[in-house]
């Protein structure tokens, strides 16, 4: 097995993996990912799920593990059409919007993914796929390096549409933007779309004194994994395989080795070396910590908590009253002592917080669970 740790002869890193939590999209396991790296010497690999950081923890944690830099990236939906035409399209009734990929630079960068991926589900409009406006990409683009997005990004798809001025205007506005921090993507999965852009890209990049960078979208293991990946996609899109008008990929869309990568961009070497210069530029990864949970009150929460369960007992004593064989003494000496633990154990906060969850979803008609385990059948709860 090649040692991860040697990077004096790695060719190629992959910055462009989906990863299960691409969900009904990727097909790769964070482990299997882990397992796969390793085993062809990769000292690094990226992440780069279709918008969400969902497994941004999982991955980071497992790969440093096996001695692994992990780069925590994003595929997100931007909307251009603030900026320039040929923003938003119309797919199957949802507004669809070109993409790029933020990777992580450093911690800042970390920040920022965070709040454009939460921004992106919280406030897109329904009916329109999960995206952000470009003036949320300028207010929080620090930190970040910027791929064009392949097939997928407005570069690729401006040429596409035989657009090379819009395509032009993309790149300059992206180049104002991330400075050195951008990269021009190239791809080929072999698919007529990746063909027609290519020219136009490195064309571009060139004149624009822009580097490019060779990147291939893994969403399973082996070829061989096509098949079953294939019908994911279907299930996904609620289509047969046998339909002729639906989301296809290639079988060229597996988690390749260095090799194979060098090999298909001979042409391009500067593409290639790119993946690993990246990687260098990368200097951060998520780490797992205790929770931090927010002040309920600004006042001492335990005095919170403690009105609110002693109001709670006071409410039902005189609406239920007590069950055979006990008196109201003996619940307040029982609710005394839940207290004093939960006190003790500084889970006062914790309690207050769900019971305001539970008290909001009653309010409003929506079903609450019984739970279980001590804390939910406690007293106060």
């Amino acid at each position: 097995m090649t040692d991860p740790g040697a990077t004096s002869h790695v060719t190629f890193i992959h910055l462009r993996t989906h990863s299960a939590y691409s969900l009904s999209e990727g097909a790769l396991r964070i482990k299997q990912l882990a397992a796969m790296a390793r085993s062809m010497g990769m000292p690094a690999l990226a992440i780069t799920d279709t918008g969400n950081l969902f497994g941004a923890l999982e991955f980071s944690e497992t790969l440093a593990e096996k001695g692994i830099q992990p780069i925590i990236g994003c595929t997100l939906k931007v909307d251009l059409a603030a900026a320039s035409p040929g923003g938003a399209r119309q797919q199957q009734g949802l507004r669809t919007f070109p993409a790029l990929v933020l990777l992580a630079k450093d911690e800042q960068g970390y920040r920022n993914l965070m709040r454009l991926s939460s921004r992106a589900y919280l406030d897109s409009p329904e009916h329109a796929e999960p995206h952000c406006p470009w003036s949320l990409i300028e207010t929080h683009h620090q930190g970040l390096i910027c791929l064009t997005g392949g097939p997928d990004g407005p570069v690729n798809d401006a040429l596409v549409q035989n657009q090379p001025q819009l395509a032009r205007q993309h790149l300059e506005r992206l180049a104002a933007l991330f400075g050195d921090r951008l990269y021009v993507e190239l791809q080929r999965h072999g698919t007529d779309n990746e063909r027609a852009a290519e020219p136009g890209l490195v064309e571009l990049a060139y004149d624009m004194d822009l580097p490019l960078v060779a990147t291939n979208q893994a969403y399973f293991a082996t070829p061989d994994d096509y098949a079953a990946h294939d019908a994911l996609i279907c299930i996904a899109g609620g289509e047969v395989i046998a339909a002729e008008d639906r989301r296809r990929l290639t079988v060229e869309h597996y988690f390749k080795p260095q090799e194979a990568m060098a090999a298909l961009f001979a042409d391009l070497p500067e593409a290639i070396d790119n993946t690993v210069e990246i990687a260098r530029r990368c200097a951060f990864r998520v780490k797992s910590r205790d929770p931090i949970l927010p002040r309920f009150a600004e006042g001492d929460e335990a005095i919170e908590l403690r009105r609110q369960a002693e109001e709670g007992l006071n409410m039902r004593l005189a609406t239920l009253g007590t069950i055979a064989g006990y008196d109201q003494e003996d619940y307040r000496k029982r609710l005394a002592f839940e207290l004093g633990i939960i006190i003790s154990m500084n889970f006062t906060g914790y309690f207050l917080i769900v019971a305001d969850f539970i008290k909001h979803a009653k309010s409003q008609g929506i079903p609450v669970g019984p739970g279980r385990g001590s804390g939910a059948g406690s007293m106060v709860s």
